[in-house]
């Protein structure tokens, strides 16, 4: 069975990038169509991820540089992390993260550095994940393809029964149609009719026997259009194999098995790219070492089975931006090679401390209150030292010159002790 989402999906932040994808990929389309003649889904995914990798070089290579820099500053974070190592209590604690942070501000370089491109791909992911489930919802030249179809549909008496029956019989039981207006009856239609495993375009065809020609021309476009390498990239691997299965064409079968098959392996390919820019002889027993080493096994598995059940097209999308990334990896490790790091370890110091102006934060003003000699502040003055200080005061005082402010301020002196007494 094949589950359908009727039209657009709903979300607040995956619902818009989702339509902004469409919008591209509604443009790829065209181009390929106008200048080149081709229509086909696959293909505008392929183009639309080169776009956004290439739109996102700059994060990557960013990131490159964090990887680098880690690398460098990660036996001052080790000799933190041992020296507070059996230390609990909370004191500790935040005497420890203040020392990590002050390496991290030394070196110019953010505990986020590595997670800005992963917040940013995955909700495109998720986002592109909807779009394939749906194209013609989010595609409209797509749309248009079905538009001839859906109007000759409606206008067969008691077509809300017959697509019901259509629905039932081609193995999508359980999807509701909505014929609440125009517009949602025609793009309720639609999304069956994309939707429509290779045997439900036969089905269409028996319950709407007067309507073959456009059926079949319709049922041909769309075929064209969602084609790659004989795979229908609407459908999942694991429809795909259990459709093929069941009609024994094994050579689907391979097909739909080889899409989870190459994710993983472009996964592993990237993964092991990416390694040789690190340093490989960081400590094994340190915990950032050891979680890294678990995330690049865990990553390429997650690909393998999550590729499985979303549709193709999704893992194209997840095929093609790996191989884009190690193709930008290999470029990146030939420069990362050349990288003068002191250079970039100044540069980036100096742009923390004009971040650290803008915010307030002086460092001459924290440099000299760290030289207040706080002992000579708390130090109490013993009574024979006031004295001292008393008699050293009236003794200068009667030096003071005739006219001058010292000589008013003595007989200012001398009436206030006059009246008082």
């Amino acid at each position: 069975m094949i589950e359908i989402i009727l039209t657009q999906y709903p979300g607040k932040i995956i619902g818009p990038i989702a339509r902004l994808i469409g919008t591209i990929m509604n443009g790829l389309y065209m181009f390929l169509n106008n200048v080149f003649g081709i229509q086909n889904i696959a293909l505008c995914i392929i183009l639309f991820t080169i776009i956004i990798y290439l739109l996102m070089t700059p994060l990557t290579y960013k990131q490159q540089k964090f990887s680098r820099l880690t690398q460098e500053m990660q036996p001052e974070i080790n000799a933190i992390r041992e020296k507070y190592k059996n230390k609990k209590d909370q004191a500790s604690m935040q005497k420890m993260n203040e020392e990590t942070q002050l390496v991290y501000e030394k070196y110019g370089v953010s505990t986020m550095g590595s997670c800005v491109q992963l917040l940013i791909n995955f909700p495109i992911f998720i986002a592109m994940y909807q779009v394939v489930r749906n194209v013609p919802a989010y595609v409209s030249s797509v749309k248009d393809v079905f538009i001839p179809l859906v109007d000759k549909i409606v206008n067969v008496d008691g077509f809300q029964k017959v697509m019901e029956t259509v629905i039932k019989d081609s193995g999508t039981a359980g999807v509701s149609l909505n014929f609440d207006t125009a517009t949602t009856t025609s793009n309720s239609i639609i999304d069956v009719l994309y939707a429509l495993p290779s045997h439900g375009w036969d089905v269409l065809r028996d319950n709407f026997s007067g309507l073959t020609d456009v059926i079949s021309s319709t049922e041909a476009t769309v075929s064209h259009l969602n084609n790659l390498f004989t795979i229908n990239i609407a459908n999942s691997p694991m429809n795909l194999i259990s459709s093929g299965w069941k009609s024994k064409d094994f050579v689907l079968i391979i097909g739909a098995l080889l899409v989870p098959l190459i994710s993983y392996l472009t996964q592993v390919l990237n993964i092991k790219l990416m390694s040789t820019n690190t340093n490989n002889s960081a400590n094994e027993n340190d915990a950032m070492a050891r979680q890294m080493k678990t995330m690049n096994t865990m990553m390429p598995l997650f690909s393998l089975i999550m590729v499985f059940s979303v549709p193709v097209g999704a893992g194209i999308y997840w095929i093609a931006g790996s191989v884009i990334r190690s193709i930008q990896q290999v470029v990146l490790n030939h420069h990362m090679k050349n990288l003068d790091l002191e250079v970039i370890i100044e540069k980036n110091k100096e742009k923390a401390k004009k971040k650290k102006e803008k915010q307030g934060i002086r460092e001459n003003q924290i440099t000299n209150a760290a030289r207040i000699n706080t002992r000579k502040i708390a130090e109490p003055v013993s009574t024979e030292e006031k004295e001292q200080k008393i008699r050293q005061t009236s003794e200068y005082a009667k030096m003071a010159r005739k006219g001058s402010l010292l000589e008013k301020a003595n007989m200012v002196k001398d009436f206030n002790e006059r009246n008082n007494k």
